[in-house]
């Protein structure tokens, strides 16, 4: 596969430590450009190699390559299948039966299992992961004892009846004994869910208790920013909501702050219930490798369970296969985060966040993994490039909002942080700027890859992301990730280049929900994503792809500002207004009014002690109709406490919306699925003594 490098990057000049240095920096600059050795060494390059040699394709750069990949589906898919050696007990019969959506058959005939694929990587002399946690330094959990505790587990749950297809669920930390009661649940075929104990009970009532499982795992508490939460009283809540639950395994962490907990505690177990403590079910001789069998079970066997933020009502649980996030993950870690093994990669996330499951799939290449659990601006903001430092990370991945927190502080990791092992760092979870990009070129690594992503819970993946053989632009994503036939739509469904359009996916990919937990699963996946555009996956997002194939996730569509006949998406909006230093924060939404009329207001929460005043009210305004139109400038300016987002940072706009509309609060967000709920509050305030527009009397339906 050809491919042009340089050996050199641009500088860029930028003033150290702040976005507003790079604030000159323009959509589309050049940041980056792979040297030779990147380009040879990319694990991308050694696949079209692989391909040239034993299926006899050449590829003159990704762009062909990606091509073939949408095209071509059973070349692609089984050219991967053999690639990464899956084993499989019984053969497949062909790579795909069907290629309707929803209702793709990938792989019929194939019995597998993810955890299998995730052991074969034991090796003696090696850590499988590394953990941290507030106040203790990375500890190394070794191949032997990891695996070996999946095995165990493994064992003790068929003990307690877990059969295939049972649902087991997780009340926890991101610690080690998640991942390893993940792994033991899914090698013998049951069906994995967790959530943070940061959730209140009864949002996670509201996940598990569509499941019905079999058995919980569960935390009495955890620790974050330097305080201890008990959650005793939470974790019983859910646990006598669970109907069919037969065995409750306690993990305890409160008592000495990490994840040790005293085997037959008899005063802990009254204390808290449940029949079993960790270390007690993890009391059984050692099951050797050759002694374990993993469940063969078929392509589309449930592997786990994902649950939607649940902002609007119940949370969707979305059930993916074993084979397609096997396969779906194996390509996307190898081939767009050219990781290997060895490589420790870094995000912080929770395990109610699909990047739990993203990093515990490194694994599957033979990386190892770094877990952090606890606050990532503790005892300093800066802590998570500590930790980059501490435990030699190769690839980190950070949000937009804590770069912005970075920018702030004026902290340069690259200076305060030997930093020399990491080779790429990866930007998601919300629209990235160009500043953003450029930021960290300026301030960790002037040779670093920025492999921004983008992609969703829904298929546990990155639909456009990183391609380390490509040169990196301020703004954009690199290209569409492989196999992925992601489209910008027109009005007219018809693709286009260079405008923005609905992001649509036209081609079946493997790791596409199975179905959705629960009755009528198929219909409600059907309707969620396939019933505007029968047959072609419709998600939600604007997007633009440019004439070299950059990519730009621009927001959802189902929260379009519409300005005079003209759709603007949010991320143009928060791009402005969220680079000002004096905002940390901001949320725009469009309301419909009668008479075909629009009002469109921007919430601003604002750094400690700045008030909003008309004189920063002109500089956004300003500013929005110099860096993109008069039609991207609000009709009202208002302050907030805080901006209404998810535990994982999604900003609400449709509840903000439907709250701005009359519909009230417990009607339009679940409040425990908001991280701080004061901030659903002021937009009803607002919305109450509002004169700006007519609010119709409260209707649940406003969507």
């Amino acid at each position: 596969m050809a491919v042009k490098a340089a050996a050199d990057s641009p500088a860029i000049g930028a003033k150290p430590g702040t976005l507003g240095g790079s604030a000159g920096v323009a959509e589309g600059e050049l940041l980056w450009t792979p040297g030779p050795q990147r380009v040879a060494e990319a694990n991308v390059t050694r696949f079209a190699d692989w391909l040239t040699r034993e299926r006899g394709l050449r590829f003159d750069g990704y762009e062909e390559l990606w091509r073939w990949s949408v095209t071509d589906l059973d070349g692609f898919w089984g050219a991967l299948w053999d690639y990464f050696d899956i084993r499989s007990a019984v053969p497949y019969s062909a790579v795909l039966d069907s290629r309707d959506m929803p209702g793709a058959r990938w792989f019929p005939g194939a019995r597998l299992n993810y955890a299998e694929h995730v052991l074969r990587h034991e090796r003696p002399g090696a850590d499988a992961l590394l953990f941290c946690s507030e106040g203790t330094g990375p500890v190394g959990m070794p191949w032997e004892d990891f695996a070996g505790q999946v095995r165990v587990l493994a064992t003790r749950l068929r003990a307690l009846g877990v059969r295939p297809g049972d649902r087991v669920c997780g009340y926890l930390p991101n610690v080690p004994q998640a991942a390893i009661a993940m792994l033991a649940t899914t090698a013998i075929g049951a069906v994995w869910a967790s959530a943070s104990p940061d959730f209140g009970s009864h949002g996670v009532i509201d996940r598990f208790s569509q499941l019905c499982p079999k058995v919980l795992f569960r935390v009495d508490g955890y620790r974050y920013g330097g305080k201890r939460f008990d959650r005793r009283d939470e974790a019983r809540r859910i646990t006598e909501a669970l109907p069919g639950l037969e065995h409750v395994i306690n993990l305890l962490c409160l008592d000495d702050g990490d994840t040790r907990a005293a085997s037959g505690d008899a005063t802990a177990r009254a204390a808290f219930g449940g029949d079993l403590l960790w270390d007690e079910i993890m009391d059984h001789p050692p099951v050797a490798a050759e002694d374990f069998s993993f469940e063969q079970v078929p392509f589309d066997h449930p592997l786990w369970v994902l649950f939607s933020s649940g902002t609007t009502g119940l949370p969707k649980a979305i059930v993916h296969g074993h084979g397609g996030i096997l396969l779906e993950q194996l390509k996307l870690q190898t081939f767009h985060m050219d990781l290997r093994k060895g490589d420790r990669p870094l995000f912080f996330t929770t395990t109610g966040w699909m990047m739990w499951n993203f990093l515990i799939s490194s694994l599957l290449v033979g990386a190892c993994p770094v877990l952090y659990d606890g606050n990532p601006a503790h005892p300093e903001p800066d802590v998570l490039w500590r930790i980059a430092q501490d435990t030699r990370t190769t690839y980190f991945g950070a949000s937009p909002a804590y770069v912005d927190l970075m920018s702030k502080a004026s902290i340069v990791p690259g200076e305060r942080y030997d930093l020399s092992a990491l080779r790429t760092v990866m930007p998601a979870g919300s629209p990235v700027s160009p500043q953003c990009t450029a930021w960290f070129y300026d301030n960790v690594d002037a040779d670093l890859w920025v492999a921004t992503g983008s992609g969703g819970t829904d298929c546990c993946t990155g639909f456009v992301g990183g391609v380390p053989t490509l040169p990196v632009y301020a703004g954009e994503m690199q290209a569409r990730s492989l196999g992925v036939a992601a489209y910008a739509y027109d009005k007219s469904r018809r693709e286009v280049v260079d405008e923005v359009g609905e992001l649509v996916i036209t081609e079946p990919l493997p790791s596409m929900p199975v179905t959705f937990w629960g009755p009528d699963g198929d219909e409600r996946y059907r309707r969620s994503y396939f019933e505007d555009i029968p047959g072609v996956w419709r998600h939600g997002d604007f997007f633009k792809v440019n004439a070299r194939g950059g990519c730009f996730v621009l927001g959802r569509s189902d929260a379009t500002l519409n300005r005079q006949g003209v759709r603007i998406g949010t991320a143009e909006i928060y791009r402005v207004v969220e680079a000002l230093d004096e905002v940390d924060a901001a949320l725009v939404v469009s309301l419909d009014l009668p008479d075909e009329k629009f009002f469109m207001p921007l919430f601003v929460a604002l750094k400690d002690g700045v008030a909003l005043d008309s004189a920063l009210e002109d500089t956004i305004r300003a500013r929005l109709r110099r860096e993109y139109s008069p039609r991207h400038v609000p009709d009202r300016i208002v302050q907030v406490p805080a901006v209404p987002t998810t535990l994982t940072g999604k900003k609400l706009e449709v509840p903000a919306r439907r709250i701005l509309l009359g519909t009230p609060v417990g009607q339009a967000a679940d409040r425990s699925t908001v991280a701080d709920p004061r901030a659903l509050d002021a937009l009803a305030a607002y919305a109450r003594t509002q004169c700006d527009y007519p609010v119709a009397a409260p209707d649940a339906t406003v969507v």
